[in-house]
């Protein structure tokens, strides 16, 4: 990567899919850029669907066309800096449709590539309808594992990418996700969660500048299985792997019972929460701050947030949408991206 960051560098932002929610939190936060001291960022995507939206939402935002992200640092004040893909499907909100792919797509691909060529410090994304993308014959199961790949294509190296749901409150960590809970057992498995733990560690004291993270895991059972009276995977899988990381002197405790872990008091005591399964790690989370929180993709060679929403399309084009995950996606991709340079990144 090129840049040695003397000079600010602005935030890639991906549209998403048009016929969500995505656009329409992005003008939001744009329209909100000074009250939320927003740093630069500039959307990849449609300029002819930012248009429309914004005037369907009574938006008065002025849109700039870039064709490098360098311009976007000094646009930014007074317009909203698009690097336009052109879309010429008529998009309908609430009705996804598959031609809008090329352009969702080319937009995630165009943001990783500014950010490894050093014109971009981070992305966001905005939400995609992974059913669309599919038709188009996209192949990954979703976001995260498509921007695995992309890194690769500019590294030559593997990831395996670990999913962090982060809000004032609360940061918790699902090591297995889009799993159907029946099988969540036979996935989890010593080496998964010793891999996600170790990402999870290394990336709170690079990316977060918290020097000494402390660790809190969740059992898998009911009360962390009761001695062994409600399943073994606490004590034969989670057990072992904390014991190995309070070997190398890292703050890290459980197996714990999952429901008293997530009150108050209990938070104060840790960092960062590592669930066994998705609803573990998100129910928290969204019951404690359901419109702020961020989803953070750790383990890549790349900073990556994204809104901790979907593509919303009961609401869509009503003007409903609340920008505050967008905003504080922005917030915090800005953040990170201070603590790593984009050479280390790499």
């Amino acid at each position: 990567m090129k840049n040695s960051k003397k000079i600010p560098l602005p935030i890639a932002v991906t549209i998403g899919e048009p016929s969500g929610i995505g656009p329409e939190v992005i003008l939001k936060a744009w329209d909100k850029r000074s009250e939320n001291s927003l740093n630069p960022f500039f959307v990849i995507g449609s300029a002819i669907i930012l248009k429309k939206q914004a005037e369907n939402f009574g938006l008065n935002i002025p849109i700039s066309i870039i064709t490098s992200p360098h311009q976007a640092l000094t646009l930014f004040k007074k317009s909203l800096p698009v690097f336009d893909f052109d879309c010429a499907v008529n998009f309908k909100f609430g009705h996804p449709k598959t031609e809008t792919a090329p352009m969702v797509l080319g937009a995630i691909d165009k943001a990783v590539e500014f950010i490894t060529n050093g014109s971009a410090c981070a992305m966001v994304t905005s939400p995609i309808h992974k059913a669309s993308l599919y038709g188009a014959g996209f192949k990954s199961p979703g976001h995260t594992e498509y921007l695995a790949a992309l890194s690769k294509k500019y590294t030559g190296k593997n990831y395996q990418p670990v999913m962090m749901l982060a809000s004032d409150e609360l940061r918790v960590v699902p090591v297995t996700i889009h799993v159907a809970l029946s099988k969540v057992p036979a996935t989890l498995d010593q080496k998964l969660l010793k891999s996600t733990i170790q990402t999870v560690y290394e990336s709170l004291k690079k990316n977060f500048d918290i020097s000494f993270p402390r660790i809190a895991v969740a059992g898998l059972n009911p009360h962390a299985g009761e001695d062994n009276s409600m399943g073994t995977e606490d004590s034969n899988i989670i057990a072992p792997v904390i014991d190995i990381f309070k070997k190398k002197n890292i703050h890290i405790f459980g197996p714990m019972s999952a429901d008293t872990m997530f009150h108050k008091s209990a938070r104060s005591k840790y960092d960062v929460a590592i669930c066994m399964y998705h609803d573990q790690a998100l129910i928290p989370i969204k019951t404690i701050d359901f419109d702020a929180g961020v989803n953070v993709t750790l383990g890549l060679p790349i900073i990556r947030t994204s809104p901790d929403h979907g593509t919303a399309f009961d609401i869509a084009g009503h003007g409903l949408a609340n920008p505050t995950s967008m905003i504080n996606s922005l917030q915090l991709a800005d953040r990170l991206s201070r603590t790593v340079s984009p050479t280390e990144k790499k």
